[in-house]
């Protein structure tokens, strides 16, 4: 009896492979997993509410009742920490899925529709002449203190990135012949766009993702850090380490702990994205 020969394996099927061969890769995605593992348990693993004050504990040394100490008011740092992983990741995965999606409705209409190509880049690099955090700073700034203010101004801030890597790749495309074989038979701008070149756009733009919801978190951090971002008392990474800065001598587990968390994750994001890059980049052939 002959053997049953086995389908080749797809693309996709492939590239998951490579991946998980591929060390960046799955370093950064057990250690960002883990942090989103606490932030989801933070109700069950945490001491309580996160605004909970305790003034007789206040500035209380880390210890096994309070693993990273207590603040200037009593409040458990270790749970404010945990909670403020929800709020700092969400505000990173918000601007990056919306700086993606905007940054690729302009990128396409760049690359697609010759006369507005112009017009929206020049847009988009008026944008870029300003430092991203300065951008972001301004319109924060002018918006007020709220979380809609800071995934707003940091979306902003991103979408000019997003849409010069997808115009660039989608240059590319619509020169191939599939794309002037889809033309020909009748297809719409429309349906080439959704169909054949926005897919094939994807790669770049998910590595640029990944790199984004890194640079949101640090810049949702420092827009915290300087009074203009995620508002008290929501505890965020960023303002955790504002509200510890003048007790930084006597306390310095206030600032230390929330800093290594949003250092951690920062760092776990951009292994993930260089693992992505290396998979993905048909220039590349790195497997780690």
């Amino acid at each position: 009896m002959l053997p049953v020969a086995r389908p080749p394996a797809s693309p996709w099927q492939i590239t998951v492979k490579r991946l998980l061969r591929h060390r960046s890769f799955k370093a950064g995605a057990a250690i960002l997993s883990l942090i989103i593992a606490l932030a989801l348990l933070a109700p069950f693993i945490s001491n309580g509410s996160p605004n909970a004050m305790s003034i007789a504990n206040r500035f209380t040394a880390p210890s096994f009742a309070y693993p990273f100490g207590t603040d200037n008011f009593g409040r458990d740092i270790w749970t404010r920490v945990l909670y403020g992983a929800r709020i700092s990741l969400w505000i990173g995965l918000s601007v990056a899925l919306l700086a993606a999606a905007g940054g690729a409705v302009v990128g396409l209409c760049a690359a697609w529709f010759r006369r507005l190509d112009s017009l929206l880049m020049r847009v988009m690099d008026a944008l870029l002449a300003f430092p991203a955090i300065l951008l972001a700073i301004g319109i924060s700034a002018a918006l007020g203190p709220q979380l809609s203010s800071v995934i707003i101004a940091l979306t902003a801030a991103y979408i000019p990135r997003c849409a010069r890597i997808v115009r660039a790749s989608a240059l590319v495309i619509r020169e191939l012949d599939y794309v002037d074989a889809a033309r020909v038979s009748g297809a719409g701008s429309l349906r080439i766009i959704s169909r054949h070149i926005l897919p094939n756009c994807m790669a770049p733009l998910l590595v640029t993702l990944t790199f984004i919801f890194a640079y949101a978190i640090l810049a949702e951090a420092a827009l915290s850090f300087l009074g203009i971002g995620t508002p008290p008392p929501h505890p965020s990474w960023g303002n955790i380490v504002a509200q510890g800065r003048d007790y930084s001598v006597e306390a310095w587990w206030i600032m230390l702990f929330p800093g290594l968390a949003v250092s951690i994750s920062a760092l776990a994001i951009n292994l993930l994205g260089d693992g992505l890059r290396d998979v993905l980049d048909p220039r590349l052939k790195v497997e780690g």
